[in-house]
């Protein structure tokens, strides 16, 4: 097994990190506070990180962990993630920007109408890349699990968008 470096391996890591820390808690300081925290306990484990079979499962793992414990102090799982946290997609017109800044508006609220555990999986494979192998393990699921839930999600999300576009609810 090859050395891990913290500036090659793990400090690469922190978007993410504030990705899924941004998605539970949904507060940009406190996922900022979360990923340093991650990081420093990251930092102190650093005699045990042969051991792990991936360092950046860990890290995820830390990262949803304190985010967890900080939402569920501030009861922060009720606040939505604002479609200005969201990157502007490059268009060519005004009104495309528009069209898409309303679609990305309408599946930011039906992601955050999820329970919990869909909306992880969604960030972590759809918006994350992860494999299902990676989600079971930052979330303490079988890989079954996984895909079942991910599977449920995305169609709970689709069928309310048609609705949405169908009927404008």
């Amino acid at each position: 097994m090859q050395e891990i470096s913290f500036r090659n391996d793990i400090l690469p890591l922190k978007d993410k990190l504030f990705r899924l820390a941004l998605r539970i808690t949904f507060d940009r300081a406190e996922a900022e506070d979360i990923v340093q925290e991650t990081l420093i306990r990251v930092w102190n484990k650093r005699d045990e990180w042969k051991q792990f079979g991936s360092i950046e499962a860990y890290c995820l793992t830390v990262a949803r962990n304190l985010a967890i414990d900080k939402s569920e102090k501030k009861e922060a799982q009720n606040v939505e993630l604002k479609p200005e946290m969201e990157e502007a997609p490059d268009t060519s017109s005004p009104y495309s920007r528009l069209e898409n800044k309303e679609r990305m508006a309408i599946i930011h609220r039906l992601i955050n109408q999820l329970p919990e555990k869909q909306r992880l999986i969604i960030q972590l494979r759809d918006i994350e890349g992860r494999s299902y192998k990676e989600i079971a393990v930052v979330l303490h699921l079988t890989e079954e699990q996984v895909k079942v839930n991910l599977f449920r999600a995305r169609q709970k999300v689709k069928q309310r968008y048609l609705d949405i576009e169908s009927y404008g609810l």
